[in-house]
């Protein structure tokens, strides 16, 4: 057998710590994130793509499952029928490429949206009006939204916090 990735479960949000410690043994090991924006600026950037789940690249033959089975904060790796389950390493690659899209975009909260797409603000003064997405404000964490004034034809630009719109659901 030679090396091949496997899907290894933390407990609750411990898979950062369970990823650092498979990365300090020398395993090669891939922990999907996101990046978000909070409304608190305190809270963290960001969150796991599937919390829960990262992946690592071993040969079983040579290390065993023991290493990741007793491994603090391990659930141990995803099997069936007793067997740890191989997880194709295209389909790893797809979602490092999805993600390092998603994140170079800005989030998840900017991946497919488009200036004239419309938005609904969630936070602040303006908490429930509908607006419409203009653009993403270059080096921060901020957007521009354009907000129509008192049912007029006329627009007022707003710049506020990346986390404080949604992107309005498509029917």
């Amino acid at each position: 057998m030679a090396h091949q990735w496997y899907a290894i479960r933390s407990k609750p949000r411990k898979e950062e710590v369970v990823w650092l410690q498979i990365s300090s043994q020398g395993f090669e090991s891939y922990y999907p994130r996101i990046r978000v924006n909070p409304v608190n600026p305190r809270s963290k950037k960001l969150k796991p793509y599937f919390p829960g789940y990262l992946f690592v690249w071993a040969d079983l033959e040579e290390v065993g499952q023991s290493i990741f089975q007793w491994m603090p904060h391990s659930i141990g790796l995803v099997s069936f029928g007793g067997e740890p389950s191989v997880v194709p390493e295209h389909l790893v690659t797809a979602i490092r490429q999805k993600l390092d899209g998603i994140n170079a975009a800005g989030g998840e909260l900017f991946s497919g949206l488009k200036p004239g797409d419309s938005v609904w603000i969630s936070d602040g003064p303006f908490k429930g009006y509908e607006a419409i997405f203009d653009e993403r404000v270059a080096g921060s964490e901020r957007v521009r939204v354009l907000l129509e004034f008192l049912g007029s034809k006329r627009q007022v630009s707003l710049t506020l916090r990346a986390g404080q719109i949604e992107q309005k659901k498509k029917k």
